[in-house]
């Protein structure tokens, strides 16, 4: 099965993450005895608003996921991709799970295209370690350097042994 959608579905489901976007999804579902598998690939764009210059831009959306939905005795989820549904379910309503991937898609950190080379930049810095010390540069051990002034924190703690 096919589906196109856009803004209709964030509407059904109520954003505060994601208001605006053109989406195509191919679901294809295989029935078998206990269980119906789902599998999703969602394609298209969500339109954004940049952390940085709050410039709106669109943010490509590629996605695979599969969901197994089992019968039972009632609805439950088992886990993030097993659903258990009541065997006289007559019907799926897979808008939810669309919206839940394209959700997941999203960044965290919302960066324009034009600020990505940036980004990867600054990235690059975050290999150097920084260390803070406020005691002496040469021991091991604290308190060992200057000649027996222990830091008191330290004395504390000798008086819990």
């Amino acid at each position: 099965m096919a589906y196109d959608f856009g803004d209709e579905l964030f509407k059904a489901f109520g954003s505060d993450l994601v208001s605006s976007g053109a989406f195509h999804a191919d679901v294809a579902l295989n029935k078998h005895e206990t269980f119906i598998e789902a599998d999703f690939h969602i394609t298209g764009q969500v339109n954004l608003i940049c952390d940085r210059s709050l410039e709106p831009f669109d943010f490509p959306i590629d996605e695979e996921h599969k969901i197994v939905f089992k019968f039972g005795d009632h609805d439950e989820e088992v886990t993030d991709e097993i659903m258990m549904i009541h065997r006289d379910t007559a019907t799926l309503e897979l808008g939810q799970y669309m919206y839940e991937f394209i959700s997941l898609a999203v960044p965290l950190k919302r960066l324009h295209p034009r600020f990505q080379d940036q980004e990867d930049d600054d990235d690059d810095d975050a290999d150097v370690k920084l260390i803070y010390s406020s005691g002496p540069d040469e021991p091991d051990q604290p308190g060992d350097g200057d000649g027996g002034t222990t830091d008191p924190r330290w004395e504390a703690l000798k008086k819990l042994k």
